[in-house]
């Protein structure tokens, strides 16, 4: 049986004597009771003849013709059309290292926006250890099983070692969602902000204030789409290779951003920017937004409060964008992930590649199409267009560099 939760300062009762369930009153407990998904057979077993089938003597042919030719599994499974959902639970949303239990609800969440927005089967995956080298050696035995790997709130810098270690061990799709798709969501929408003022990403001068997993990703994404120039800020300032403390992965960003050879503090790096793009929470000086050049765009995507808040982002900006649902032009990852690994799975890719993700990015800005205005540069993750667009473009994109494999 399972355990009721109930909540430790509530004085009131239920019949039994016990403290009231928190269902009672918080419908997000009422909506998680007993998790948010459940396996579903996708073939009946009515009578002898279907069970003949879909176990025993039938299975054992369809098992010893995938033996004799692996690719078979392919089509013979489920895996071809599953994603693993993995975490250990150390940067689980704004919550931070709350462990794999307390994680559960959030990789359940994901699953289920996998399916709803991409129609893809996931599976959550909560790992009890956190060492690198036993979490890639974890999902690497369980790779057979699915047809791709999302990584999910994993912290930095860690995060970066197992997708790579992870990617050059298996022949699936490796994704980190918490870098990548907050890289295409982003790069999207600034590619309909430029459009917006008659500008190209190659005009724009970036700051990025965060230098964790979604702030390189998209430094990485943006240098890889032409931008002017972009700076990645963290708590000691501008990362520049002038630094003496940079982790080696702040040395690989310092050594391909920053060509203007900036120095100093966030704000030092605002002064006259054309973007602010906030991964990284904490408030920047209303003085240090008002700096940035004329019609500069802000996106502060920090929840639950963004870097600007957008009364005041909007006093100095054009475009004005944040990770909230209650505002214009949502960046929500679910715009990218779910059409991604389905267009990859769609064609077996061996991969994710940065060219698919550039597809991506731009697929999913060609939704707004002539609808832009400054309050819409980034499509809904309710319009039905989204998903159609993104999955045709990763698997052209796959198919284009020799990743796919049908």
């Amino acid at each position: 049986m399972a355990a009721e939760i109930v909540n430790p300062r509530s004085d009131s009762t239920d019949q039994d004597g016990g403290a009231e369930p928190l269902d009672s009153f918080d419908p997000a407990f009422a909506l998680h009771r007993g998790g948010k998904m459940a396996v579903q057979a996708t073939v009946p077993v009515r009578d002898k003849d279907d069970l003949s089938l879909a176990y025993t003597p039938g299975v054992a042919r369809v098992c010893t013709a995938i033996a004799e030719q692996p690719e078979l599994v392919h089509d013979y499974t489920w895996k071809s059309s599953v994603v693993a959902v993995v975490t250990d639970g150390t940067a689980v949303l704004g919550l931070g290292d709350i462990g794999p239990q307390a994680s559960l609800p959030v990789m359940e969440g994901k699953a289920i926006l996998f399916k709803q927005f991409g129609g893809v089967d996931a599976v959550p995956i909560a790992l009890d250890c956190t060492d690198t080298d036993e979490i890639v050696d974890t999902v690497v035995r369980l790779a057979p099983s699915f047809g791709g790997i999302n990584l999910e709130d994993i912290s930095a810098p860690r995060c970066f070692e197992i997708e790579r270690k992870l990617q050059e061990r298996l022949d699936i799709p490796v994704f980190h969602d918490d870098q990548h798709g907050t890289a295409v969501v982003t790069l999207a929408a600034l590619r309909n902000a430029a459009r917006l003022s008659g500008r190209t990403i190659g005009d724009l001068r970036a700051v990025i204030s965060g230098a964790g997993a979604a702030g390189v990703a998209i430094a990485k994404m943006l240098v890889e789409a032409g931008i002017g120039d972009v700076a990645v800020t963290d708590r000691k300032g501008i990362v520049s290779a002038g630094r003496d403390d940079l982790t080696p992965v702040k040395r690989d960003l310092a050594s391909f951003t920053n060509k203007a050879g900036l120095s100093g503090s966030l704000e030092d790096a605002l002064a006259g920017a054309d973007v602010f793009i906030g991964v990284s929470g904490g408030t920047v000086p209303e003085a240090a937004v008002a700096s940035m050049a004329k019609g500069a765009f802000v996106f502060a995507m920090a929840n639950p409060n963004p870097e600007v808040h957008p009364d005041v982002a909007h006093k100095y900006a054009a475009v004005v964008a944040t990770g909230r649902s209650d505002f214009p032009n949502q960046i929500n990852n679910v715009l990218a992930f779910p059409g991604i690994f389905a267009g990859a799975l769609q064609v077996r890719a061996s991969r994710i590649t940065e060219g698919m993700k550039i597809a991506a990015a731009e697929a999913l800005a060609g939704v707004v199409g002539d609808d832009l205005a400054a309050d819409y540069v980034i499509p809904s993750p309710f319009d039905e267009r989204v998903a159609p667009a993104v999955t045709a473009a990763a698997a052209a994109a796959a198919s284009g560099e020799g990743v796919a494999r049908r």
